[in-house]
């Protein structure tokens, strides 16, 4: 007896795994530090940091406000320059 030919299977979707449940989300998650000297630390370098990247978005400002695509450059500085002679006339 001659059979038919063999039906193919379905293959199992390969999105149906779960990644999201084995690795940590997205973002910052990391564990705080608990001993002091730690605290500390991390507290002046997320200063230290803060202040180098307002920094370089105020250069950058500067740099790409004669294109009008950030805030902060030449014109933002030009404009309270005229209320305040408007406020004294």
């Amino acid at each position: 007896m001659t059979q038919g030919a063999l039906k193919k299977s379905k293959s199992t979707a390969a999105s149906s795994k779960r990644t999201n449940a084995l690795g940590p989300k997205k973002g910052q998650r990391s564990i705080a530090p608990k001993k002091a000297s730690l605290v500390k630390q991390r507290k002046i370098t997320k200063k230290l940091t803060s202040g180098l990247i307002t920094k370089t978005e105020r250069n950058l400002a500067e740099r790409a406000g004669h294109l009008e695509l950030l805030a902060g450059g030449k014109k933002d500085k030009e404009k309270p320059k005229d209320k305040n002679a408007a406020k004294r006339k």
